[in-house]
């Protein structure tokens, strides 16, 4: 950072971000060029053939410009290795070199162009030769290639509109004319940004609520990213150090801030049957996926157990209100909840933008009618996460001012529509009079699941200040360790934009030892506290923006202490996992090694502040993925029962804390 500026325009790639492709070219190069001169020494007296001479002046002039280019990049590599990721003061020749190093491409695909040309002639002369001129012809184009790719990936649509104007920014103008240029580039971000984000989903429809969330994301990541410069190896290298500083917290905390109380027999009792509960209804979340996750979790045998489900259609034998066509996904979800199929209400696997597809079941075993919706398994359903601007919720109950996820509210919506104006729980309901009702879901699925269930609260009394304390007397919502999902609100993404910005900041090492470090420490570990940073550190006292971002200058967070455009309360507010909150966390192993014994969990009651802000980890995206949720349910449900009924045998593996 910043991101460098090359042809009055601003590219996404800083000046230290080129030594870990400078080393690979390098390595590339040298041995190119160590091959060419062997071949060129070892054969230059078969040169006397036909077009021989032409050849020889060929691989000597390839050989002289290999070494300039390998000269330039290595400049390049040292120049990038200079300064900070926040001082790229000793770096400013970088530009310099660059412009260099592209002009060197023009003389070399001027050889590979007459090189690919005497071969086509059919040079006659020493097929060693032949085949090594073939060999420098194809290297030369993938490299020119490969160059033409990473020049597309780190070009900055925006990029021409913030070079023009001076350092000092818009200042210079009045204030209307500068708020007419925010504006404007505000505009040309969002829209580049809805461009990228339509030509990501080409392929799904084009009603309304696609269009509405196509809106709603690029606004949301045109505004995310605009009050800083930072290129995506910056995003690497400040993730990597929070991880360390994290680890180094958590390593110096005293034993009576970790564990702050005894929890009581009552408490305890609560948890096992909420846990048990919560490995019995998992079931239900994971079924609604359909096949594609059954087929994930039994890859070897999944087939065979719901191949011949795959070709009949079952809803001639067996009444599904507003059921779909279901092909493999029936088959699938009675393998996974053992439910017979006149257990099921309906099954729609119906998927648009803001709408989930779900199931409605009898479950007699808890003698429960349950709702599963599904988590984000589609291009719709990323859209529908992505339109994260929070609306207001017109709840019939006593809490005043209910704000909810954009996306997850309007699919929570539709779910409740169908059920209601389609008379399924009605018809559930008829059947089984006396059961309560459970929603359930996961990933997506769960928070549109949690909205459901308060706009079911008063019809469906039986299902069992803020929203979020409200929710806690019939909600109960699972986490399993750093999970980012549950903590990935448009405040805490904030949040942990604000920290990222802090440690590099304070960070005293250059990026590409960072990133190093960063790799081997998650690779193999070691002590966090070793991170060369100064993460005592105050508050900024100089922005962290690149000097020819207008858009960083312009924005209310061009001030490190100033509010940030997310930062709005009445589009952004501050949102928490509803209900009573279950958090498993592995014990006992770094999770680093695949070979370690299985893995060992803690279980307790979470306050929903805890969740407030994002935590980096290996396991931060696999801890939400739903067959690790339920082997980690399944080990702690195993485990807390062993120890209920051996309570002398050596303890349980589980710890409460």
């Amino acid at each position: 950072m910043p991101g460098m500026v090359l042809f009055g325009r601003r590219w996404a790639i800083a000046s230290d971000d080129l030594v870990f492709p400078g080393v690979f070219e390098l390595f590339v190069r040298v041995l190119w060029w160590i091959g060419i001169l062997t071949l060129y020494l070892m054969h230059r007296g078969k040169l006397d053939c036909p077009g021989g001479v032409l050849l020889s002046s060929y691989l000597i002039v390839l050989i002289i410009l290999l070494a300039v280019i390998i000269g330039t990049v290595s400049a390049i590599v040292c120049v990038s290795m200079k300064g900070t990721i926040c001082n790229p003061g000793p770096r400013k020749s970088m530009s310099k070199l660059l412009y260099v190093r592209l002009a060197l491409f023009l003389p070399e695909m001027v050889w590979a162009s007459l090189g690919a040309a005497w071969i086509e002639d059919g040079v006659q002369c020493d097929r060693t030769v032949g085949n090594g001129i073939i060999a420098t012809v194809a290297v030369s184009w993938i490299i020119i290639a490969s160059t033409v790719v990473i020049i597309v990936i780190v070009f900055d649509p925006l990029g021409g509109k913030m070079a023009p104007y001076p350092p000092a920014g818009p200042h210079h103008l009045d204030s209307h004319e500068s708020s007419q240029l925010l504006n404007g580039l505000k505009t040309a971000a969002t829209s580049v940004w809805e461009t990228r984000i339509k030509f990501l989903c080409c392929c799904i429809g084009k009603d309304d609520h696609t269009r509405v969330a196509f809106s709603s994301t690029a606004e949301l990541f045109s505004t995310y990213f605009s009050d800083t410069d930072l290129v995506p190896s910056d995003i690497a290298a400040g993730l990597a150090l929070l991880r360390q500083q994290q680890d180094n917290i958590r390593n110096n905390q005293e034993p009576d801030q970790v564990v702050s109380h005894s929890p009581g027999p009552s408490q305890e009792a609560d948890l096992d049957a909420e846990l048990e509960n919560c490995h019995h209804y998992m079931q239900f979340a994971a079924a609604a996926y359909g096949w594609p996750l059954y087929i994930y979790r039994n890859p070897f045998t999944g087939l065979c157990r719901i191949g011949g489900d795959c070709c009949r259609s079952r809803t001639t034998d067996y009444d599904l209100v507003g059921g779909d066509q279901l092909t493999c996904h029936f088959g699938s979800i009675l393998q996974t909840t053992g439910l017979q199929y006149r257990d099921f209400i309906h099954v729609s696997f119906h998927d648009k933008v803001y709408e989930l597809p779900f199931l409605v079941a009898l479950d007699h075993r808890k003698e429960s009618v349950v709702v599963a919706v599904r988590g984000t398994m589609s291009l719709q359903d990323i859209l529908t996460d992505l339109s994260a601007e929070s609306e207001p919720l017109d709840l019939e109950c006593e809490v005043q001012d209910c704000w909810a996820h954009k996306g997850i509210s309007q699919a929570a919506r539709y779910v409740y529509q169908r059920l209601i104006n389609d008379g399924i729980l009605s018809q559930a309901f008829s059947i089984a009079p006396e059961y309560r009702l459970v929603i359930v879901g996961h990933s997506l699925g769960a928070g549109a699941a949690a909205l459901l269930t308060i706009m079911l609260r008063n019809p469906y009394p039986r299902v069992s200040k803020s929203l979020c304390e409200y929710s806690k007397t019939f909600i109960v919502s699972l986490v399993l360790g750093k999970d980012v999902i549950p903590r990935l609100s448009v405040t805490n993404l904030e949040d942990l934009k604000r920290r990222i910005l802090r440690v590099i900041a304070h960070c005293n090492k250059p990026k590409y030892k960072i990133l190093l470090r960063g790799c081997w420490y998650e690779l193999f570990g070691g002590h966090p506290e070793e991170l060369p940073t100064e993460l005592d550190g105050g508050d900024l006292t100089q922005p962290l923006l690149g000097e020819r971002s207008l858009l960083a200058h312009g924005s209310p967070a061009y001030s490190f202490s100033s509010d940030s455009p997310l930062e709005s309360p009445s589009k952004y507010p501050p949102l928490y996992p509803p209900g009573r909150i279950i958090h498993l966390e592995e014990v006992g192993t770094s999770g680093r090694c695949s070979c370690c014994p299985a893995a060992r969990y803690s279980v307790k009651w979470s306050h929903e502040s805890e969740f407030s802000k994002i935590l980096i980890g290996p396991k931060m995206l696999t801890d939400h993925m739903p067959d690790i949720l339920m082997r980690a349910l399944d080990s702690v449900v195993s485990d807390r029962a062993a120890c209920v009924s051996c309570p002398t045998q050596g303890g349980s593996s589980v710890d409460v804390a």
